[in-house]
This record gives C-alpha cells, sequence and structure tokens, in this order.
C-alpha cells in the first residue's frame, strides 16, 4: 500500500504511515461535539442579581461591616 500523503511504501494492514503519521483509514467514530458556551447575557444577569443583592444588604445596614 501507497501512503496518501507522502506516497512512501507502507504494510498494507498499517493504521498509519510510518514515516508521516497519516491515517491509511477513515474515522469509525466521529469526534463528540462540545455543548455551546453559556450565553454572556445569562452571566451577566447573574452578576446583576449579586450586585443588587448587595447594594440592598448595604443600604439595610446588615452588611457585615
Amino acid at each position: 500500500m501507497v501512503c496518501r500523503q507522502c506516497g512512501i511504501e507502507i504494510a498494507e494492514k498499517a493504521l498509519i504511515c510510518y514515516k508521516c503519521g497519516t491515517a491509511t483509514q477513515e474515522r469509525k467514530v466521529q469526534p463528540v461535539t462540545l455543548a455551546p458556551k453559556r450565553s454572556p447575557w445569562l452571566v451577566m444577569i447573574g452578576l446583576m442579581v449579586v450586585v443588587a443583592a448587595v447594594v440592598a444588604m448595604w443600604q439595610m445596614d446588615l452588611w457585615p461591616w
């Protein structure tokens, strides 16, 4: 068998080319796709809720300092 990348002769049962590392067959299992990242809006809303809670505690003299 001949490597499709570098053209060197390799064994018939080879999984990869020993010279360039190119796979001799297509992938049998496709890579897993990652879940989408969180929306920046969700992070901003969470941050706003925390800031509002701190301001409310400070206004009601519940802040520990």
